[in-house]
């Protein structure tokens, strides 16, 4: 994976199993947008790029429209095709989409995109966008106004290194795009249900540079995580909790 990030490479290819148990699905005003905002109906045709195990690649199929994904990484891939037999799944990365010129009528990068923008890949999307055909971006983001939210970010921080964010707002750098009009924005409100083990620590698990660190370094960053838990009112001894998110949409037209 010579086009992918070192960190994504090693922490997604370790990780994939922890990430599609920790990370949430998506709020069903995402199918909204992609409906009302990106034009998916039946008969059209979506490219999902950085596509991971699948988390948002259901509510691309609940579109009607037809739905290839494509991820680098192949024990991620792997997940997709068991959980998602129906959708034609190619291994592949942002830089050099195995697709043919004007393919799709959206292309869709779902907590991703922040790890590929450049204007190579931009130029690289509008190639197989037809003409008017739209990207979509969309993440699920940490509500970090939820004081222990804001403290789990703190706990991952000093391992974060180079690894692109979507919090550091460098993607936007890529935008306004060549062959594109402008950025537009919406934002939904959502949470992840579930064990604070599941909803928590291994929705830090999950995240790149954590899940590339040495067993012994992961294993100490994770039991700072379930002291946190231990320690915080709203969590302590719960058999439930929910991560809050906010999840963010973006989409630009192709000239």
């Amino acid at each position: 994976m010579t086009d992918v990030h070192p960190t994504a490479a090693r922490g997604f290819s370790r990780g994939a199993d922890t990430y599609a148990r920790g990370r949430p699905d998506f709020p069903p005003a995402a199918l909204a947008w992609l409906t009302d905002d990106l034009g998916l109906r039946s008969g059209k045709t979506a490219l999902e790029l950085g596509a991971g195990t699948g988390k948002f690649t259901p509510l691309l199929v609940k579109t009607g429209a037809s739905v290839t994904a494509v991820e680098p990484a192949a024990a991620m891939l792997d997940l997709l095709v068991r959980d998602l037999p129906s959708v034609r799944a190619l291994q592949g990365a942002a830089q050099h989409i195995p697709l043919p010129d004007s393919c799709a009528d959206a292309v869709v990068c779902a907590q991703a995109f922040h790890w590929f923008a450049s204007p190579e890949v931009l130029a690289e999307i509008r190639r197989v966008l037809q003409p008017g055909g739209v990207l979509g971006l969309i993440w699920n983001v940490r509500d970090q106004r939820v004081d222990w939210v804001a403290k789990l970010t703190h706990i991952m921080a000093p391992y974060e290194a180079d690894a692109p964010r979507y919090d550091n707002g460098e993607w936007r750098h890529v935008f306004p795009a060549a062959g594109f009009g402008p950025l537009l924005e919406r934002s939904f409100t959502h949470e992840h249900r579930g064990s604070p083990e599941q909803v928590i620590v291994e929705r830090v698990a999950s995240v790149s540079f954590i899940a590339a660190l040495d067993e012994a370094r992961r294993a100490g960053v994770l039991e700072e995580v379930r002291a946190l838990i231990a320690s915080t009112t709203e969590l302590m001894g719960r058999a439930t909790v929910a991560m809050p998110y906010i999840t963010r949409a973006y989409w630009c037209r192709r000239d």
